[in-house]
Parts: C-alpha cells; sequence; structure tokens
C-alpha cells in the first residue's frame, strides 16, 4: 500500500484540490492519505474529514516545518511506500500509479518523481545536480552552449534538460517525493532527518541516499501541476541561501564548499548570467 503525505499550512483550498486530484486519477494503487496540519492559522484543519471522511488527520500544535510535519505523517503512516506531495498541486494523470509501479519494478531506485508542470505546461526544473565547481564554471562560461543539448543536459540538468526523457539526476524536488519506507533505514530514527527546517532538505535526503548506493529518477510520463512552483520571495531566497550553505559544510571539504559558494555568488552577479 502506498502513503501519500499532503502537509497544509493555510492552504485548504488547495489541499482539497490535490485530494480531489488523487481520488479522480489514482486507478491502480491501493492507497491511503495523510493529511498533515502544521498549526494552519486560517485553517480548521477538521473541516478536512467533512469533506473526505476517509483520510487520516494529524493535527501539530506548532509548525514544524516541511521535513518535521512530514515526518508526523510518516509515523502513522501504514503503507510500504511514502509519498510526499505538496498542497499546491494537482494531478494531470494517474501520476502516482505510474511512479509507484516503475519504483516497484526497479528495486534499486530508492526516490522517484514526476514531471512538474505550470499551469502553461512548461517544465519547472526539479532535476537537479548537487552543487558543484564544475558546473558553476561551465555556467559562467557558458561552456553549455558548445555542447549538444541531451548531453547538457546530462551534466548540468536544472533548466537545460528537456524533461520529456527518463533521467537520474543527483536531486529533485521534494514537491512530489515518492520512496520505498526501507529507504528510512538509512536515517536516524528512520525518519526524514530535520537538519533543515524548510529548503534544502530534499536536496540532504537525495544525498544521504545516493551515498547508500540509491538511485534517484525522474520519470516524465508522470504529470503534476504545481502551482507554487515560480517564484521565491525574497526571506525564502535567503533561507534557501542559508541552508544551501550549511549543506555544503556539512558534506563538503571547507575549502571546496568556500569556492562553491564564492563562485555561486559570481555567477549571480555575472553579465552572462541568463
Amino acid at each position: 500500500m502506498l502513503s501519500i503525505v499532503i502537509l497544509n499550512y493555510n492552504t485548504f483550498d488547495f489541499t482539497c484540490q490535490c485530494i480531489k486530484s488523487i481520488y479522480d486519477y489514482t486507478k491502480d494503487v491501493d492507497f491511503e492519505i495523510i493529511v498533515v496540519d502544521n498549526a494552519s492559522t486560517t485553517d480548521q484543519a477538521d473541516s478536512f474529514l467533512e469533506l473526505f471522511p476517509y483520510i487520516k488527520l494529524v493535527k501539530n500544535y506548532k509548525n514544524k516545518g516541511f521535513a518535521g510535519g512530514c515526518n508526523d505523517g510518516i509515523k502513522v503512516a501504514e503503507g510500504d511506500t511514502i509519498l510526499l506531495i505538496n498542497s499546491d498541486t494537482k494531478l494531470l494523470n494517474d501520476a502516482i500509479s505510474i511512479t509507484y509501479n516503475f519504483l516497484k519494478k526497479h528495486p534499486e531506485v530508492g526516490i522517484v518523481t514526476c514531471r512538474l508542470e505550470n499551469e502553461d505546461g512548461s517544465p519547472q526544473n526539479n532535476c537537479q545536480i548537487f552543487p558543484r565547481i564544475s558546473k558553476i564554471l561551465f555556467e559562467i562560461f557558458r561552456i553549455n552552449k558548445m555542447l549538444p543539448i541531451k548531453k547538457t543536459g546530462k551534466i548540468l540538468y536544472g533548466p537545460f534538460f528537456s524533461y520529456t526523457e527518463i533521467a537520474y539526476p543527483d536531486w529533485v524536488w521534494g514537491t512530489f517525493f515518492m520512496f520505498d519506507k526501507k529507504l528510512l533505514d538509512i536515517f536516524p530514527n528512520k525518519l526524514l532527518p530535520e537538519t533543515f527546517w524548510m529548503y534544502i532538505e530534499d536536496m540532504q535526503w537525495c544525498w544521504l541516499a545516493s551515498q547508500k548506493g540509491y538511485e534517484i529518477v525522474f520519470v516524465p510520463e508522470a504529470r503534476v501541476l504545481h502551482l507554487g512552483g515560480k517564484n521565491h520571495s525574497e526571506r525564502a531566497r535567503a533561507m534557501m541561501d542559508k541552508n544551501l550553505s550549511q549543506f555544503l559544510y556539512l558534506y563538503y571539504n571547507k575549502i571546496h564548499a568556500k569556492l562553491i559558494i564564492y563562485l555561486s555568488k559570481l555567477l549571480e552577479l555575472s553579465q552572462w548570467r541568463n
């Protein structure tokens, strides 16, 4: 069985839309839906049960962030497979069955994600590589312009990838994040690490999974609309930068980490940046 964990924080209408799309499209998988209300201030969490009486509802009395809230859902999950899916998403096809069946057929795979789309159908850049000096230099000096599109995507992913073929990126967004529950065995307390309250936690999870030999896979046939994937506030960007720096210092040599941070700032200031 698949346990689907949806974190809600002041997104009642979006969460309801997400739940409805799951029921409408998911045909070939036995699943349960777990809604974790992360101490919403505008929503009445019990209203979810009035509309969807078969879901599980977890009510937190403080906002535990993305990782902490997801873990509260995982703690009550009965499935052998977990899907973390953002509340501001809507299935466009039977994306859950497609990714679930792929995961079950490939035991070497630790994490599977789908194609996330904007409202105009364009893809979001949810396939990424870990921070690397070579990647930043490729972008600063526009080396990607000299390479075939397919080759560039394999090296850089992000906006350089077409999102039309199966791919094996280093890490993927937590927006749609499916994994076998046994993956939790590699983490302390058999739960997702809560090092980061929000942002970069998905990079960390994929990093740790890859260190244990698991593959991360993008399956383009599975399509999901992600309404919140375009813009971030200045506060959010600052948090991402801070968390990324912490990630680098945790998992990279300090000199290497400092160089990546320096080159990243240089890339931001570069006149060649798109």
